[in-house]
């Protein structure tokens, strides 16, 4: 009888691990063809930024001598009682493209940003990442990423950083968030 026990344990066992094998097999090739499935639309999505980011303007000039260019601002700021905004990021990132043509193809939002700030597109790039500006307002794209939005009054005071996850909905930007962000920080008269 034990031994008729063991040989029915050992049965048991053999199916158990044979059923517990093939729901494994049957969930490895479920999850392969999921991990197929998903590349796939990450392929799909970076393809199609790939080609979004050829037809926007690109703004940022690795070239520019950004220290110099936001001097002039202030000075500028000063006589035009205007804030200045500066676009961090670089022709390399799809969302910073984005914002950028987004702006400037809302009137609503042209006309805020026109009126009231000096818009500076911050090149950081592998050919000028500007460190010594960037630390000069706490390095805020380490932190938040790409783009991110500095604002300085018009005596270069820095005053507010945005990062520009909290202004993106879908695959753009909020109209009402970014109106808002860009009312909060106008110059106080």
């Amino acid at each position: 009888m034990k031994k008729l026990l063991s040989l029915a344990s050992l049965v048991l066992a053999i199916i158990v691990y044979s059923q517990d094998k093939t729901n494994n097999e049957i969930k490895d090739s479920g999850d392969k063809s999921l991990l197929i499935k998903t590349d796939h639309a990450e392929l799909q999505a970076k393809k199609s930024a790939a080609e979004e980011k050829t037809k926007l303007p690109k703004p940022y000039n690795p070239k520019a001598d950004a220290q110099s260019d936001i001097r002039a601002l202030i000075a500028k700021a000063k006589v035009e009682n205007k804030n200045i905004m500066i676009q961090a990021g670089g022709n390399w990132c799809i969302w910073c493209l984005r914002f950028n043509d987004f702006v400037q193809k809302t009137p609503e939002l042209k006309n805020t940003v026109d009126s009231n700030y000096l818009y500076y597109h911050l090149n950081f790039s592998p050919d000028n990442k500007n460190e010594k500006i960037f630390a000069e307002y706490g390095n805020p794209g380490e932190k938040f990423g790409y783009p991110v939005f500095i604002i300085l009054d018009n005596n270069g005071k820095l005053i507010h950083v945005q990062p520009s996850e909290v202004l993106e909905e879908g695959n753009g930007y909020s109209l009402e968030k970014v109106k808002d962000f860009f009312k909060s920080w106008t110059p106080k008269s």
